[in-house]
């Protein structure tokens, strides 16, 4: 057989030992892969490279397709970028999947009550507040844009959809905060609901997701697949890591159409580096998730065989709560786990390598099939001044052609403070100032809007704007919270 040549990353703090532990028994396992290490960690970064890796180590993963990686340090107070999330958004990995099962030897709650847990977390890896766009508007006020795109939320449910039919999934379940966020996160459930309709042997449903956070706690087993947006499933992730023991138990895998990441989500427990006491128990699940991904998925069930079985016996390393008696380093727990593989290997003979590479030469422009570019009905203004609200209110009132504009609402931290209001509400030094077109027959243009913004910038600072659009007749953006 061919074997499928991938980018190996060891990362840093312990990342080395435990990836040396993983690569030695995918080998044992006749895991037909050829590692290709690359340069990419903090050591990169601390070397001047900005991004943490090399020029050719970058050409190297785009070339394979694949990056196995150990955990990775983003120097503190640099002001650098986490090379993870770079790494996921860079490579358009738009599916951070983690899969959350109770192993024997792993003593929770869960498992001394004989609740099994199996539950798979899909989260959408590259939209969200995770788009790093921040801004200080103010002295006081920092301001973070959230994205979440219908191309991307659809990209995401459909992955989800596929992989839970995929393994006979009888469930799928939305998380969500669209009661509070009803236009991000309602675009995001909206196009759950519409990719759902296309599986109609699943069952689907959402949940808001503290209640979500919630329910995992209490009743873990009345979930299969969970799949949300990026900030939400980020945290949620690391709770159900909680409930199976830790996220030394939790692999994951970031898949993108071109490029698929598969990594260890731990820190990199720089104290305990070099010292043979790392649980490579997460690196290796995350292997062979990446196994199954590039066509062996009997060389995986093998090593995940292998590893129940040495869990079985009592074998742990540090990490775990159980005593002393069985207590192993990493080498020989992987050692363990290689002595459990099948004699025979079973090799996946044609089809060590599923994937379709695709040769590109531009970026792909991610579109839904709407081409109707909506109306503008206003803007929101973003401007500083620590003026009463009405005379803020009374200044923009004076300012405005009356019979082109009108003053709706100003909000202060998202709560109406004008027209109407409470002297209760305690107010930063920046207002949000929404105009709206009077007349909503007659269209208006960007030019009005700029030759607004410019009679507006002659009385306050403008700190940023927004456009206020209709689709489908629908209005488009928020109300103030009061209005």
């Amino acid at each position: 057989m061919t074997k499928t040549k991938i980018a190996v990353a060891k990362g840093d703090g312990i990342g080395p030992e435990i990836m040396d532990a993983v690569l030695n028994i995918m080998s044992h396992a006749g895991a037909q892969i050829e590692p290709y290490f690359i340069e990419m960690g903090k050591e990169w970064y601390q070397k001047g490279f900005g991004t943490g890796m090399t020029p050719e180590s970058k050409k190297a993963i785009e070339d394979l397709g694949i990056l196995f990686k150990g955990p990775m340090e983003t120097p503190k107070g640099t002001g650098m970028k986490s090379i993870n999330v770079t790494a996921r958004k860079v490579w358009s990995t738009y599916a951070n999947k983690r899969v959350f099962r109770s192993l024997p030897g792993v003593e929770t709650v869960f498992s001394k009550a004989g609740i099994p847990i199996d539950i798979t977390i899909v989260r959408e890896n590259i939209e969200d507040t995770y788009g790093s766009i921040e801004h200080m508007l103010t002295y006081d006020v920092a301001l973070c844009r959230r994205f979440i795109t219908r191309p991307g939320s659809m990209q995401v449910h459909r992955y989800t959809f596929e992989m839970a039919r995929n393994k006979g999934a009888k469930k799928v379940t939305c998380g969500h905060k669209a009661n509070i966020m009803k236009i991000t996160d309602g675009l995001f459930l909206e196009c759950f609901y519409e990719v759902a309709k296309e599986y109609p042997e699943i069952q689907v449903n959402d949940v808001i997701v503290d209640d979500l956070a919630m329910k995992l706690v209490t009743s873990p087993d009345d979930f299969e697949i969970i799949v949300l947006p990026n900030l939400q499933g980020d945290i949620i992730s690391d709770l159900c890591a909680g409930l199976v023991g830790g996220l030394g138990f939790a692999p994951a895998a970031n898949i993108g159409d071109y490029i698929s990441i598969f990594e260890a989500v731990h820190g990199t427990a720089p104290d305990i580096a070099g010292k043979n006491i790392a649980n490579p128990t997460s690196l290796l699940l995350s292997g062979t998730m990446m196994l199954r991904h590039i066509g062996q998925p009997q060389i995986a069930e093998n090593i995940e065989h292998a590893l129940l079985e040495t869990l079985n016996l009592g074998y742990h390393t540090a990490d775990f709560l159980k005593g002393k008696d069985k207590q192993v380093g990493t080498r020989e727990f992987s050692e363990l786990i290689i002595s459990h593989l099948p004699v025979k290997v079973l090799i996946d003979a044609g089809l060590n390598d599923t994937r379709h590479r695709i040769a590109i030469t531009g970026n792909r422009m991610m579109e839904s099939n709407e081409n109707y570019a909506g109306e503008i009905n206003g803007a929101d203004l973003f401007i500083e001044s620590n003026l009463q609200p009405g005379e803020v209110g009374k200044i923009f009132e004076e300012l405005l052609d009356n019979r082109m504009w009108k003053l709706t609402t100003m909000s202060n931290r998202g709560t109406q403070v004008y027209p109407t209001g409470s002297i209760y509400t305690e107010c930063i030094n920046q207002y949000r100032v929404r105009i709206e077109r009077v007349d909503e027959t007659k269209e208006i243009s960007q030019n009005d809007i700029f030759k607004l913004l410019q009679e507006s910038g002659n009385r306050f600072i403008i700190c940023s704007l927004e456009m206020l659009m209709i689709y489908y007749g629908k209005k488009s953006y928020s109300l103030a919270q009061g209005q």
